[in-house]
């Protein structure tokens, strides 16, 4: 039993190698067709990497070539025009030393031209140093002659040169002394001219023509017999309501106002104006006219006044102010409108200021009511700039402004910066040709002659009459005219245009001698 048990152990384990071994076998059998599979899969799969990496090869290789050649022609661009710009500095820099060459020897030559002159100068100067000592001697010889002959020093001679100098110099400063004196005189009888003329103008009495009277115009003869009126009573209504002289006469299809005011002269246009328009010329019906007219005039005028202060930009002026400035524009001095000229005087005055750094507005304000006080309502014998000073203090001016007015033709002490601008503006509104009554005929031929007897000396190369006449600028040449001789030449003009001319004022004469050097810098 025992031995069956052995056997049957032993052919359990025998049969279990024997399984082992079978099943080993088998596997390796397997593990032979798995790899064989694995194998030609492997194979499969390098032949597919080795034809996709061939390709993807030639890719990059033909990018790499198109790349090299972009390349490749961008860097022979860029040396192409390195190459030109280095060929261009080169013949640059030949050029350059060509022009260097050139210059040195251009140099070279005038280098050695200088050393020719200067040679030439050292030369001359030498024998200029020899004449000027024998001049020396010659010339101490011949003093020493002369004061043999004179029995006089070379001191003693000119000391008595000196004296008959002085006596000379003497001589002339009293007939310039003389001349000024007689001068004055004339500038102050045309002063005295001008404030006789204002006085007249504004008290009205005896006044030229044209600032007397005014036409009005009729559309026919007949419309005469209805402004004149049973018994000429229309008239004497049209004359006392107004104040007005009416001149009716034989001049066809016009009738004349006359009177020293133009406010009144005014008035009264209007008021025919309204009566002829309206047809009925009554006395009743003309004193209701008038007395409309005459509110609608003081409204025009204080209109005229607030626009003209708008214009000019000057701000704060008491109403009674403006009213003055509106009636300027129915006042007139020497002819020329008065409103016309403040608003002028109050520009120029306004520019001047601005140029001296001062204030324009002031000076504005200053202007224009400079000449206020010739539009009083009442006659007085105050001058105008008097009158024109006190009305402005009176309504609230500042004092440089009041200054102004007052002093503008030196009847008070100037006391600001504003007044000789007022003063000088006002002369340049005044003076300016057209502005006053003149004859433009002869203020064009005085300016003529003023230059012609400048051109009548000797050196003068241009002459120009300035400033309406008041001052003759010359210009000499320089080569023929010199400094000492330049002011000889002034007095000389200045005292052939006191002999040859008449004018009013003074002229001034104003010689310019100039010497220019000019040269080029090539």
């Amino acid at each position: 039993m025992d031995t069956t048990i052995i056997i049957a152990i032993i052919a359990a384990i025998t049969g279990v190698v024997v399984g082992f071994i079978i099943a080993k076998i088998l596997e390796r059998n397997n593990s032979s067709q798995l790899i064989k599979n694995a194998k030609k899969a492997a194979s499969s799969i390098l032949k597919e990497a080795k034809s996709e990496g061939e390709t993807l090869k030639k890719d990059k290789i033909l990018q790499a070539k198109e790349k090299f050649i972009e390349l490749k022609s961008e860097h022979e661009k860029v040396i192409t025009s390195r190459e030109k710009k280095m060929n261009e500095a080169e013949k640059r820099t030949r050029d350059k030393e060509s022009q260097v060459s050139g210059e040195l020897g251009k140099n070279k030559k005038l280098n050695a031209e200088i050393e020719d002159k200067k040679k030439d100068y050292n030369e001359r100067l030498d024998f200029l140093e020899k004449k000027r000592t024998e001049v020396e001697k010659m010339h101490r010889s011949q003093i020493e002659q002369l004061e043999v002959i004179s029995s006089l020093s070379a001191e003693d001679a000119k000391g008595q040169l000196m004296e008959s100098l002085k006596e000379e110099a003497k001589t002339n400063a009293m007939a310039f002394i003389q001349n000024s004196v007689e001068e004055a005189k004339m500038t102050a009888q045309q002063e005295a001219k001008k404030i006789i003329i204002s006085t007249i103008q504004r008290i009205g009495t005896e006044e030229a023509v044209e600032n007397c009277v005014s036409v009005f115009n009729l559309e026919s003869d007949d419309v005469k017999g209805r402004i004149i009126g049973r018994e000429g009573r229309n008239i004497r209504a049209i004359e006392a309501a107004t104040g007005v002289e009416i001149i009716v006469d034989d001049t066809p299809e016009a009738i004349i106002l006359s009177c020293f005011d133009s406010v009144r002269r005014e008035v009264a246009r209007l008021s025919l104006h309204k009566l002829v328009t309206d047809g009925r010329i009554h006395p009743a019906r003309i004193e209701e006219v008038v007395k409309k007219t005459s509110m609608q005039i003081e409204e025009e005028i204080i209109d005229v006044g607030k626009r003209t202060v708008i214009d000019l930009g000057i701000h704060g002026l008491h109403p009674e102010l403006i009213k003055a400035v509106g009636r300027m524009r129915y006042r007139s001095s020497y002819g020329q409108n008065l409103l016309q000229h403040s608003r002028e005087v109050a520009k120029l005055c306004g520019v001047m200021a601005s140029e001296l750094g001062l204030n324009p507005k002031l000076a504005k304000r200053a202007g224009l009511l400079h000449d206020i006080g010739k539009v009083p309502e009442t006659e007085t014998e105050v001058p105008h700039a008097i009158l024109g000073m006190q009305w402005a203090e009176k309504y609230g001016e500042k004092a440089e402004v009041c200054n102004a007015i007052g002093a503008h033709h030196d009847e008070i002490e100037m006391t600001s910066l504003l007044s000789p601008i007022v003063q000088v503006c006002d002369a340049i509104s005044g003076a300016r040709p057209g502005a006053r009554r003149q004859v433009l005929d002869s203020y064009i031929q005085r300016l003529k002659d003023l230059e012609a007897i400048a051109f009548g000396f000797n050196g003068v190369n241009k002459a120009y009459a300035i400033q309406a006449g008041r001052e003759l600028r010359v210009m000499v040449e320089s080569e023929k005219v010199s400094d000492e001789k330049a002011a000889q030449l002034s007095f000389e003009i200045s005292q052939k245009i006191q002999t040859d001319m008449t004018y009013p004022g003074q002229v001034k004469v104003t010689v310019i001698r100039e010497t220019r050097a000019v040269n080029i810098a090539k």
